[in-house]
């Protein structure tokens, strides 16, 4: 290698070790927020797009945040990223993770289960007095690991709980709630609740499952939704969306699912819907995303003769705000048997986009409740795709009730969902348990507020909602 190719490296090591100077020495001069989770940006994973945003609206209050996670391994094209960065205020620490079998629920469950050993020990060689973790629900492991931790370090937790397991296998009967593995997961799940600091739960109907689980942590149990930035996700006409153009869907009216398509979610009462209206020339069904379930719709959409429904795979990260500002109306939906163990958060990139909201839930969920007493949309319960079919028509030849529910979605998502609303709840619950919360605080109240605008944070990392929690 001659010198000129040679000194690139020398270069990228010097620079490296400026950043890793100034990170541990603002690291002596405060608390630090460790939070761990399995995905994260470039990764396509919702909660890591999430967990990335906040951190990097908290990181630009004032806190140190470190993140413990894995290399990308859930969705996307990136296979590989930085083992470790470095950003003002922030850390991103990547390990090796194993990718056996990674459409399968066992070789998830043997992936997770190594992400969290390594992890765990990890934090037992990184946790110093005065720092706090925070944990995710992903894996559904890592409570667990993280009470372990505390037994061992008392370090102080707070818990984010996106999916409540064993639950979600027992709803879904992978497993029956007699199993041995179910019975053991859940006595250690209920000490992992009891010891943590603080616990959110995404809806009201989720947190009453964990109180009944664990009935003393209610004055720490708090309900912080899933959000959107409607400052990057915004309506946009057709004729000015380029997504719009390269598929075609600027004279029809256009229905979205977006994200996951799990085993959480009912998609065949939309496809029923998509078969009701297959003669009709106006409508085109948009199926975009990957999951369990995706080889079994283009298996009915192929029986069923579905030409009026469009397959796509998950988009780039930066096209988000073009592929949902796409959509006429958008589908939420949430199987019989998820109702209370998962919460859909691509809800909000929808709200953000004002486009109306088409819920398929069973009659008890949140998601019915926040439709209805909103006016974002309808709810319909799962199986009815007669009415969402009817009700699409309607909104075909009624563009101005659409334009009406989808205003209502959007005002909902500014009074209650937006980045800066739940960053901030996020940050008063960390600052309890910092030793110099009170001087963490003051300094978050005189920062810049531009600082918390999203271009301060890598826009990759921004409000990916077309997963699902």
């Amino acid at each position: 290698m001659d010198r000129q190719s040679g000194s690139i490296p020398g270069v990228h090591a010097l620079a490296h070790l400026r950043q890793r100077a100034r990170w541990r020495r603002n690291r002596s001069r405060a608390a630090r927020v460790t939070v761990v989770n399995q995905f994260f940006p470039p990764d396509y994973a919702a909660t890591g797009q999430l967990l990335a945003d906040l951190t990097g609206r908290l990181s630009a209050s004032g806190l140190q945040i470190q993140i413990l996670t894995g290399m990308p391994a859930y969705a996307g094209p990136a296979t590989e990223a930085e083992r470790i960065e470095f950003e003002p205020n922030r850390c991103i620490r990547r390990t090796r993770v194993s990718r056996f079998w990674p459409r399968r629920i066992r070789g998830r469950a043997v992936n997770s289960v190594i992400f969290c050993m390594r992890s765990g020990l990890r934090l037992l060689r990184y946790v110093r007095r005065g720092d706090l973790i925070v944990y995710t629900s992903e894996p559904p492991y890592l409570p667990i690991v993280g009470w372990l931790v505390h037994q061992v370090t008392r370090t102080p937790y707070l818990l984010i709980v996106y999916d409540l397991y064993p639950d979600v296998l027992e709803e879904l009967r992978v497993l029956p709630a007699s199993h041995w593995l179910c019975r053991l997961w859940r006595g250690l799940h209920r000490p992992a609740l009891t010891g943590a600091a603080e616990v959110v739960v995404l809806s009201e109907l989720m947190a009453e499952r964990v109180l009944a689980q664990a009935p003393g942590i209610a004055e720490r149990l708090h309900v912080i939704p899933s959000w959107a930035d409607p400052e990057l996700i915004r309506p946009l006409p057709k004729d000015a969306n380029w997504f719009v153009q390269r598929y075609r869907l600027e004279d029809c009216f256009t229905v979205l699912y977006s994200g996951n398509q799990g085993r959480c979610h009912d998609l065949v009462t939309l496809l029923g819907a998509a078969l009701i209206l297959r003669g009709n020339q106006a409508v085109r069904f948009l199926i975009v995303g990957d999951g369990p379930q995706h080889r079994r719709l283009l298996q009915l959409a192929h029986e069923w003769d579905l030409g009026n429904v469009c397959f796509l795979p998950y988009q780039d990260l930066e096209a988000l705000p073009q592929s949902l500002a796409a959509a006429d109306l958008a589908v939420v939906s949430v199987s019989i048997e998820a109702v209370g163990v998962v919460a859909p958060c691509k809800l909000y990139g929808h709200l953000a986009a004002a486009t109306p909201i088409a819920a398929i839930t069973p009659s008890g969920s949140e998601l019915r409740r926040l439709v209805e007493s909103s006016g974002c949309g309808r709810w319909f319960a799962n199986g009815d795709a007669v009415s969402l079919a009817a009700w699409i028509q309607d909104l075909v030849v009624d563009p101005d009730a659409a334009l009406a529910h989808g205003a209502a979605g959007l005002e909902l998502l500014r009074r209650t969902a937006t980045p800066e609303l739940v960053s901030e709840r996020y940050r008063q619950l960390i600052c309890r348990h910092l030793p110099n919360g009170r001087a963490v605080a003051t300094l978050s109240s005189r920062m810049d507020v531009e600082a918390t605008k999203p271009q301060a944070i890598n826009p990759k990392a921004a409000n990916a909602l077309q997963d699902v929690c």
